[in-house]
């Protein structure tokens, strides 16, 4: 396991959120002002300085159920406000947008490029605010300070702990059904050929040495399929080539109005005990109450605020959420028409109040609700 993977796998994930929410918006013609303030808060809250201070020093990567719930308090810090469906479904296309990038690294070093196409990606959707771009260079800079000097043996020990958080998310995407890059089963379709990392080389060479390292003959054959050796190494700079296109925004080719459809999902498998309970990394839970804290500090009630449906109608929204909660929730039917019970009953009955929950805090604690969830 690395310990340097979760601010990694933080900034790609908020990076695809940032793209799916820039192209629902657009799509259902939300005001350009309403548009660049939900991103600018997002990005605001995402990005916030101690936050990322936070993040960037070592430790294990968060459990699914945790950074799902982080995810849903960053959504949420802008006026938009999403139901339970359209979250699910905003998470589900931002991990298998993810996963696919990394299915599809041919080199450990090009997991940092695709963060940075990332990086690149919400530093122009940031361009109209300077404290935004601020934020934006300040995680720049930890990323070259963290990560350009690791070896490639630690960088692709961070790639397969990225590979274990995405193990066994196999949900079906209408822009990767499309392309035909995914199966109808979630899994998807590696292409063969394409472009090479720098300083490798082509396939279709056989070279045979001596036992004194000489080369001594050399073989050729077809490698059937057509590949192309990248000319330089990706850059790290602020402002560069990174050299790939994974992790760039996928949504800008598509039509507004088939970029993404309604999203089919899997039943979702049962999560391990270890997992459900709590995060098994002690500084997790602190830097969440961290990000709870940053979070509600922004959060105005005063501000003006939209529901947005993200994905198909209100009808879906609601058929889906109680399509979800039928998969989690064994339902209870009782008869309370005959009210003519044991006495030993109706005690009982009446002993139960409700009062406790109506007193509640209309907000709940980050940390409660991901323990109560």
């Amino acid at each position: 396991m690395s310990l340097k993977t979760l601010p990694i796998l933080f900034l790609n994930l908020g990076g695809e959120m940032v793209y799916i929410l820039d192209q629902r918006l657009r799509a259902q013609n939300v005001s350009e002002e309403k548009s660049n303030k939900v991103l600018y808060d997002i990005l605001n809250s995402m990005l916030n300085t101690k936050f990322m201070e936070e993040l960037f020093k070592p430790q294990d990567a968060y459990s699914r159920k945790a950074m799902r719930t982080v995810f849903d308090r960053v959504a949420h810090t802008s006026i938009m406000r999403l139901n339970s469906a359209s979250m699910d479904k905003l998470y589900d296309l931002m991990t298998m947008a993810f996963k696919y990038q990394i299915t599809l690294c041919k080199y450990p070093f090009e997991v940092l490029m695709i963060t940075l196409n990332h990086m690149d990606a919400i530093r122009h959707f940031a361009k109209g605010s300077k404290e935004t771009l601020e934020l934006v260079d300040n995680v720049y800079k930890l990323l070259i300070e963290n990560y350009t000097s690791m070896s490639i043996g630690q960088l692709q020990i961070m790639r397969q702990t990225l590979m274990l958080f995405l193990q066994d998310l196999n949900i079906k995407v209408s822009i990767f059904l499309k392309e035909k890059s995914q199966l109808t089963n979630g899994r998807f379709i590696l292409p063969c050929g394409g472009q090479l990392p720098w300083g490798t080389d082509v396939p279709g060479t056989i070279r045979l040495f001596n036992e004194n390292g000489e080369p001594e003959s050399t073989k050729v054959f077809d490698a059937k399929f057509k590949y192309n050796l990248a000319n330089k190494m990706g850059s790290v700079e602020l402002l560069g080539d990174r050299m790939t296109n994974l992790g760039r925004n996928m949504y800008l080719s598509q039509s507004v109005e088939t970029s993404i459809e309604k999203v089919v999902t899997k039943k979702r498998s049962v999560l391990t005990e270890s997992e459900s309970l709590s995060n098994p990394n002690k500084l997790a839970k602190e830097e969440l109450k961290l990000l709870e804290y940053l979070i509600s500090g922004k959060n105005k009630q005063d501000q003006p605020q939209f529901r947005l449906n993200l994905f198909e109608t209100d009808e879906d929204e609601l058929a889906a959420e109680k399509e979800y909660s039928k998969e989690y929730h064994k339902e209870i039917l009782f008869d309370a028409t005959n009210r003519k019970q044991d006495s030993a009953i109706t005690q009982l009955i009446d002993d139960f109040s409700i009062q406790s929950l109506q007193s509640a805090p209309k907000g709940d604690d980050l940390l409660e609700l991901m323990d109560s969830a």
